[in-house]
């Protein structure tokens, strides 16, 4: 039978029900003072037009010189002498490493006239190459209009010669003097990196390297030392698993240095060896969200469930009913189950011990060599620092100032440092303290190799030339070693001949030209100890307080390095919603005893309490406060890396909370929470776009009838399809139209597929198609508005147990509104279902009958199209479409100083892709299913004369899915996986009752466990 549950998407559709037809009734919300954003008449009588875009684009090499000028007329400058590797209009593609201090994936990094555009996953790197949120938008960062542009010395503009003078003067007084020299950097796992490193230290013997990260996984590689014996991070594959236990560990996200995803994706394919997930936290994590059992329990109770279930497993016993029934399952399912932890040292070290005694084969053996921060080493480092034996300090594009949660006594003891160097990329709080700073380089603009596990080797490489007067590291570290002006001071030479002995035969432009490659570390972690007993002492030293905090990463967020990028801040967050914001995340049963709301107003807009956040004798002020269902009561979460000062005009968003974190432990006790009075104004965009009906939109099965039964069963069927009760009896729905079918098997048809089960909800997708369609970026004041322009969003669904039958509540007499009060009651810990829904491209679309112009019409690939030259912004099409996909575009949003992001920039607009048109106010917008990345695959094949393979087609949201979620190909290619996908027993359509017969279609989301009947 089919799921015994309704969704919904907030808890205030529970207060109340008529809130759809409300939502619904205001989808554009109140007319807006157009003449306030309209900006200077004359700068928009001569502004550049659509159909000028793609010649200005075309030569936009020389956007760079022209990124001081603000006048409206911008000139193009043509090729003298044209470089032989660059042909306008054709993209060029480089495979790259991105690693920013916090992320790493191989990439292949897409350029247009010399300009990087586009990050795509490399997929010679399989697993390495998979990129998120964040490595999507990194392209964007590259052109961040507010980075340090120029040296500095003593404040002022400098030559980097002064600057070199300087820092010269200040080694040698160093070496002299026998005061150490310590350069401060971020995780860098580079062999060459390290390699002059050491031969900077032959010059300088007291120099010193010390790793310092923001978010330093330090509990990870403490436990790691302990049970391993080395300190980096084990690697896990959860292919062959079938059971993962996760305690606070956010495995799909931001855990030990990577993510479990695309793994986790393979062995969660429905079918009788289906990985099941049980997950026991406190936040409502977005891994969490993916559980199919999930215990939400205060911290201090995570961790008594964690040692009860390590006891339990090593033959002690539990009386803890939960931990009993967890330890059960992991002894049943032995070599294929596996334990992740997280929070702190003990935590992980009871993890590793259970996999040791289950043996697990998820445990692959292989080391992750991304992090090195040292916890005693750097407090070593503090001490120098305090005791006046540092000579000269580099900082290496870090500010423990901002991050460490005693960064203000680090600042006051900087004084005690004669030579202060911060090599940045803001006028940060160490950029505030140092006497020189020299501009770091954008990974896009830099040489460097990475090693980032064992037997795999990566390079990175230049994409462009550097934009303003940066220098990386290593070139700084050339010249210091070498003296200014020495021609050894090229970094690429230097890289090239290190990297000689870790390439084997492989050439070193082959290793370029493909990124990544086998290398010859060999290095393997074993068990070989691990204190349980110190392990759980330390579990329980962590006390039940009233309320205890859990610190955390966002998806879009991490630890804040790119915070100033306007495509992250406005990315909403998969579970809660909300753009531009962190905040405080409390259950409903704390809100209220605690007095805290979360109230829509008449516009249908996030209210929420503030409060002052007290952590043991910490204060952070005003922090705002948001209900989450799912979060364990007793317990409140907040996300690291907000509120960073002076590092851009977007960075100073939300509040910092790393003054609450003390590098280790990500749970900490004794909370209390002091209300203000005051209310905060959130930027959601839950509510908005509500679909046409409730029934049928995001379906899920357990896994017991998707085996047993059968989909399309008389009674018990769970994908029964759609049949139309006519006067001649019913008829599938397929069979019955109103309009006559035209042909469409001559060529390619194009169909996406969505896999419900394997999307976690992640957002590259959204940051992917925001790259390659040229999605403004709206703003806070916008997104509250209800007027975001995303082409694609994830929409977030609650589900909660009937408590009745429809059947019954249908022969009561109970209307629709009073059925849903009595069947929608907020489970304790409700199940999330994440939904992509972009266009649905029907091949019988609303829209395009209601539009007067003929703006939106229908191709004969399956695209639904947009000619935006004809479009007059009636909004017809958006009011008539079921599916809430189409954007109208309230404003020219480049060149408009009321939108201070990307676009209103020359520096920024050099990330706009030239294929696709950047859209003027008064247009209706929308997924165009890429029609230019189409277009360009066939032109391809046909100039080679060949045919097109299955897997050529991809659309931006399709190439950056990591777990395959999402699908694309031709349904006229018979051998096509798409073909075979719509032929799956799982597949449906939204709102397929409509008969818009879209070429977007669903698979069923799967829950492995024992359903509880009602």
């Amino acid at each position: 039978m089919a799921s015994n549950k309704i969704q919904f998407r907030s808890i205030h559709e529970l207060k109340d029900p008529s809130l759809n037809h409300k939502l619904a009734q205001k989808e554009f919300q109140d007319e807006i003072p157009v003449e306030d954003f309209l900006g200077d008449a004359e700068k928009n009588g001569s502004s550049t037009s659509r159909r000028d875009f793609l010649k200005l684009l075309g030569f936009s090499t020389a956007a760079v010189t022209l990124a001081a000028c603000e006048a409206p007329v911008i000139k193009t400058i043509p090729y003298v002498v044209k470089p032989h590797d660059i042909i306008p209009g054709v993209p060029n593609y480089y495979a790259s490493t991105y690693f920013d201090g916090f992320d790493f994936a191989s990439v292949l990094v897409k350029t247009r006239e010399g300009r990087p555009i586009k990050i795509d996953p490399n997929p010679a790197a399989k697993d390495l190459g998979k990129t998120n949120a964040r490595a999507q938008a990194s392209v964007l960062s590259l052109y961040d209009n507010d980075k340090v542009k120029q040296p500095k010395l003593d404040g002022k503009d400098e030559t980097f010669d002064k600057v070199d003078d300087f820092v010269l003067k200040g080694l040698e007084e160093a070496k002299a003097a026998g005061k150490k020299i310590v350069l401060l950097s971020h995780s860098f796992a580079s062999p060459t990196f390290k390699k002059l490193f050491a031969d900077f230290k032959a010059k300088y013997p007291t120099a010193e390297l010390v790793t310092y990260d923001a978010f330093p996984y330090s509990a990870a590689l403490d436990a790691a030392q302990e049970v391993f014996g080395q300190r980096a991070l084990p690697v896990y594959d959860l292919f062959g698993t079938e059971l993962v236990v996760s305690f606070h560990a956010d495995f799909l996200g931001d855990y030990n240095a990577g993510s479990l995803e695309t793994s986790y994706a393979a062995a969660r394919k429905p079918g009788a060896n289906m990985l099941r997930h049980i997950q026991v936290e406190s936040n409502m994590s977005l891994t969490g969200a993916s559980a199919d059992s999930r215990y939400k329990l205060k911290p201090s109770a995570v961790n008594k469930t964690l040692v009860e279930v390590y006891n339990a497993v090593v033959g002690s016993g539990t009386s803890d009913k939960v931990a009993s029934e967890i330890a059960k399952e992991l002894i049943a399912k032995g070599a294929k189950a596996v334990v992740l932890a997280d929070g702190s040292k003990g935590a992980q070290v009871l993890a590793h011990l259970i996999n040791q005694k289950l043996n697990s084969v998820a445990f692959t053996g292989k080391a992750n060599f991304l992090k090195e921060f040292d916890k005693a080493r750097y407090e070593e480092f503090l001490g120098w620092v305090n005791g006046g034996q540092v000579g000269v300090l580099i900082a290496n594009n870090v500010d423990p100032i901002y991050s460490h949660h005693k960064g203000q006594d680090f600042k006051k003891s900087l004084s005690k440092v004669p030579y202060v160097i911060a090599v940045a990329d803001k006028k940060n709080e160490m950029y505030k303290a140092a006497k020189a700073v020299i501009p770091v380089a954008n990974w896009l603009e830099s040489w460097g190799d990475i090693e980032p596990q064992t037997g795999v080797y990566t390079l990175m490489q230049p994409t462009i030339q550097k934009i303003y007067k940066s220098r990386q590291i290593e070139e700084s570290l050339l010249v210091w070693k070498n003296g200014k002006n020495n021609a050894a001071n090229n970094y690429y030479d230097y890289l090239k001949a290190s990297s000689a002995s870790l390439l084997g035969a492989t050439t070193f432009n082959k290793a370029l030209y493909n990124g990544i490659i086998a290398s010859n570390n060999a290095t393997m972690l074993s068990y070989t100890g691990g204190n349980a007993v110190q392990a759980v002492a330390e579990l329980g030293s962590l006390k039940p307080s009233d309320l205890e905090l859990v610190l955390y990463t966002k998806t879009s967020m991490g630890d804040g390095t790119q915070a100033n990028n306007p495509w992250l801040q406005e990315l909403p967050d998969p579970l809660t919603r909300m753009s531009w914001d962190n905040y405080l995340t409390i259950s409903p049963k704390d809100a209220e005893r605690l007095g805290i709301e979360n109230d829509l107003n008449a516009r249908m807009q996030l209210d929420g309490s503030i409060v002052n956040l007290t952590v043991n004798g910490v204060k952070i002020e005003n922090v705002p406060v948001f209900i989450q269902p799912g979060q364990a009561d007793g317990s409140v979460g907040l996300a690291l890396g907000y509120g960073k000062k002076d590092s851009g005009a977007t960075a100073d968003t939300g509040v910092n909370a790393y003054p609450l974190f003390d590098g280790s432990n990500l749970v900490v006790s004794n909370v209390k929470l002091e209300k203000t009075g005051e209310d905060h104004e959130f930027a959601g965009i839950q509510l908005q776009n509500t679909l046409m009906g409730r029934y049928e939109i995001a379906k899920e099965v357990p896994l017991a009838d998707f085996l047993n039964v059968a989909f399309d069963d008389e009674h018990k069927g769970w994908n029964k399809p759609l049949e139309y009760h006519t006067i001649s009896g019913a008829l599938p729905a397929g069979k019955i139209d109103l309009w006559d079918a035209f042909d469409d098997t001559d060529g390619p048809h194009f169909n996406l597929s969505v896999d419900l089960n394997s999307c976690t909800g992640c957002g590259a997708c959204i940051i992917a198609c925001q790259a390659e369609n040229n999605v403004p970026v709206v703003g806070k004041e916008e997104i509250r508005m209800s007027r975001d322009m995303y082409w694609l969003r994830i929409d977030r669904y609650y589900s909660a147990k009937e408590k009745i039958e429809t059947k019954e509540g249908i022969e009561r007499g109970l209307n629709v509104p009073n059925l849903y009060d009595i069947l929608i009651q907020p489970n304790e810990s409700p199940d999330v279902i994440f939904q992509p829904v972009m266009c649905q491209h029907c091949n019988h679309a609303p829209c395009e009958t209601v539009c007067p112009v003929a703006a939106t019409s229908h191709g004969k690939q399956g695209q639904n199209m947009m000619a935006y030259n004809r479009c007059i912004g009636t909004r017809y099409c958006a009011n008539n479409c079921p599916y809430k996909v189409r954007r109208f575009n309230w404003f020219t949003y480049n060149l408009n100083d009321k939108f201070d992001f990307n676009q209103n920039n020359d520096l920024g607009r050099m990330v706009l892709n030239p294929d696709v048109v950047v859209r003027t106010r008064g247009v209706m917008e929308k997924c165009s299913m890429c029609i230019q990345m189409t277009q360009n695959t066939i032109l391809e094949a046909k100039k080679e004369g060949r045919r097109i393979q299955d897997g050529e087609f991809q659309t931006a949201c399709s190439k950056a899915c990591s777990t395959g979620a999402m699908k694309f190909g031709d349904m006229n290619d018979k051998s096509s996986e798409v073909r075979a996908l719509y032929n799956d027993k799982r597949r449906y359509t939204l709102l397929e009752e409509i008969g818009t017969k879209p070429n977007v279609f669903y698979h069923t989301k799967v829950r492995n466990r024992k359903e509880n009947k009602v």
